[in-house]
């Protein structure tokens, strides 16, 4: 800590602990299978539509330990930052980048809800969520999908609490 940043009481970012996991959310969100394999549309409403995807496996991972309420809330931060961040470089200023970033918050609450309901169920559950969450290519086979999603989320479920929170976790749909 620097002597100014100890005179004026600023404190280092939170979030930084958990921007390798943010990094691994995206790349896994990324890969090319999605797109190549498994027919999500590489736009930026399919890569949008799957970065939230997996930000919400991640996220309903660490719901289901509470005194990770608080990394939680930060890996959600960082989501809000990049996605400030991706409108600003797309042209939307200041007036109305804050309701984008709300529709978009909305958006992972949604799905967040959306998969906490179907993982138990099975892929199969997941076909309606997927058909109403995610941009795909015309044709594409959404049991595929499904499968492949409720693979990831299943992987993202048995990291281990330290390997999570270190960005330690990795998936590769086929």
């Amino acid at each position: 800590m620097s002597f100014l940043s100890r005179i004026f009481g600023k404190r280092p970012d939170e979030r930084e602990a958990l921007r390798p996991l943010w990094h691994s959310v995206v790349a896994m969100a990324r890969a090319k299978g999605w797109y190549a394999g498994l027919g999500v549309a590489d736009s930026k409403e399919g890569r949008f539509d799957m970065v939230s995807l997996v930000l919400a496996a991640v996220l309903l991972r660490m719901e289901r330990e509470p005194e990770m309420a608080q990394s939680q809330a930060l890996l959600t931060e960082l989501f809000v930052e990049d996605m400030d961040g991706q409108l600003r470089q797309d042209g939307i200023g200041d007036p109305t980048v804050g309701k984008h970033v709300r529709k978009l918050v909305t958006t992972l609450g949604g799905r967040l809800g959306a998969l906490r309901e179907a993982l138990p169920a099975g892929a199969g559950a997941l076909v309606p969520v997927l058909e109403r969450n995610v941009t795909v290519l015309p044709g594409t086979d959404l049991s595929a999908l499904a499968q492949a999603v409720a693979a990831m989320a299943a992987s993202v479920d048995r990291v281990s609490r330290d390997n999570l929170l270190a960005g330690r976790i990795a998936f590769e749909p086929a």
